[in-house]
């Protein structure tokens, strides 16, 4: 009876020490799982705050892209009233041009 008692309290000893050692596996396990969920929460984080950067780059460049297209066409009109312009400089001096020319030829013809 006392043998079969030792053989019982050597099993069960077994028994604990395969029991503490599957319960340091098992924190070792559960503390790189909560290494890997913080890591993964970063990620994410990072993650969200370069879409949300993606997204405001996004805006910036399309708020660019309507400024461009004013300038562009306040710059066309511009262009035009230039050009309009340079003709209208270019029909004086033509004027001015004729106007010698009809002076010589009335002076001559006096």
């Amino acid at each position: 009876m006392v043998q079969h008692v030792e053989q019982n309290l050597q099993l069960m000893t077994k028994r604990a020490v395969k029991a503490e050692n599957s319960a340091a596996k098992l924190r070792q396990e559960n503390a790189l799982l909560q290494a890997e969920l913080r890591n993964s929460r970063l990620e994410n984080e990072a993650l969200r705050a370069s879409q949300a950067g993606l997204a405001a780059a996004k805006q910036n460049a399309e708020v660019a892209l309507q400024h461009l297209l004013q300038v562009t066409t306040s710059s066309r009109a511009s262009i035009r009233q230039l050009l309009s312009g340079a003709e209208s400089l270019q029909l004086v001096a033509d004027l001015l041009k004729s106007i010698d020319r009809i002076s010589e030829v009335s002076e001559d013809g006096q």
